[in-house]
């Protein structure tokens, strides 16, 4: 099984079968990527690698192996409040407490946060305390959608797998077989769309492809040059995640990609904006559009990149 499971990042799941085989693992790992990018897949893989019993770790069919896989464990810890937005410190602190009774079964126990940013300062502080001197069976699994709101402190005792967005032939073809019943050009859209990650990808073939009305207004707006128009639709924008903004701005600079190439299968809104705009226009609206992705996957918030959007495709 190894970490086959985790889609991609090659580089990322040698390095981390190599560790494993020679007993350089770490005590603490901060798990990042957008949402969909496979955090908790892979953090479910590494949990069962660190507790596995078989000789390629992890080996998926040893019973710690398919204890972790089936949420089984008694030493493979989930601590998180979904109910509320934030982890509480009292949850963190019981977690603290917990750390130093022995492991039930295993010679490992492992904590897994998967929400490490929503930890407040006070929570991030109390966890600090047990991963500066922890009990050498303990192993810390920190999920992270945006690890810079990780302090400094807790940021530098973790290991960090940063996960990457897939190759798009690679995402495709694997979309291609989970989805059968869809067209070639909706794998397409759905994999430009989701940014090169496979969860957000798929949710956007279960929710059938739907076209977001931010993205109709976005045509119409810049078929017409109305940059009150941008600046009305983007203003409310501002307040957006960076999760949720990628997306929609990966499908207006697909739709001004296709309507440049001039491709026979373009949409009706390729359509629009290539009969509206001249190609000067649009190949300027494609190096805005892939600068503000650079700026939201460089961590820019999103109330500078849709300002600064507003201005540059007025």
């Amino acid at each position: 099984m190894s970490f086959d499971a985790l889609l991609g990042n090659e580089q990322l799941k040698s390095d981390l079968a190599l560790s494993l085989r020679t007993g350089h693992s770490s005590h603490c790992y901060l798990i990042t990527g957008p949402e969909g990018s496979g955090k908790h897949t892979l953090a479910r893989l590494l949990a069962a690698a660190i507790l596995c019993q078989g000789r390629d770790k992890p080996c998926g069919v040893c019973h710690p192996c398919r204890k972790v896989l089936e949420g089984l464990h008694p030493d493979f810890i989930t601590v998180d409040d979904p109910e509320h937005k934030s982890i509480s410190v009292k949850l963190i602190r019981q977690a603290r407490e917990d750390v130093f009774i022995q492991p039930n079964e295993a010679d490992h126990k492992i904590y897994l946060f998967p929400r490490a940013q929503d930890m407040g300062l006070e929570g991030q502080n109390a966890l600090l305390k047990v991963l500066e001197e922890p009990p050498a069976y303990a192993v810390f699994l920190l999920l992270a959608d945006n690890p810079e709101k990780l302090l400094p402190t807790v940021r530098s005792r973790c290991r960090e797998l940063k996960l990457s967005a897939l190759p798009r032939e690679l995402l495709e073809a694997r979309l291609a077989g989970d989805f059968p019943q869809a067209s070639r050009e909706e794998i397409r859209r759905a994999a430009v769309r989701g940014g090169g990650f496979l969860g957000q990808a798929r949710r956007l073939l279960e929710e059938g492809q739907s076209i977001p009305p931010e993205t109709t207004a976005f045509v119409h707006a810049y078929s017409s040059s109305d940059a009150l128009g941008l600046t009305n639709l983007l203003a409310p924008m501002e307040k957006w995640k960076r999760d949720a903004l990628i997306p929609v701005i990966s499908g207006w600079l697909e739709i001004l990609e296709e309507a440049l190439a001039g491709r026979a299968e373009l949409s009706s809104l390729s359509r629009k904006v290539a009969a509206s705009r001249t190609a000067p226009d649009i190949y300027r609206g494609i190096q805005s559009l892939q600068k503000a992705l650079a700026y939201a996957r460089s961590n820019v918030s999103p109330g500078a990149i849709c300002g600064w959007l507003a201005w540059a495709l007025r």
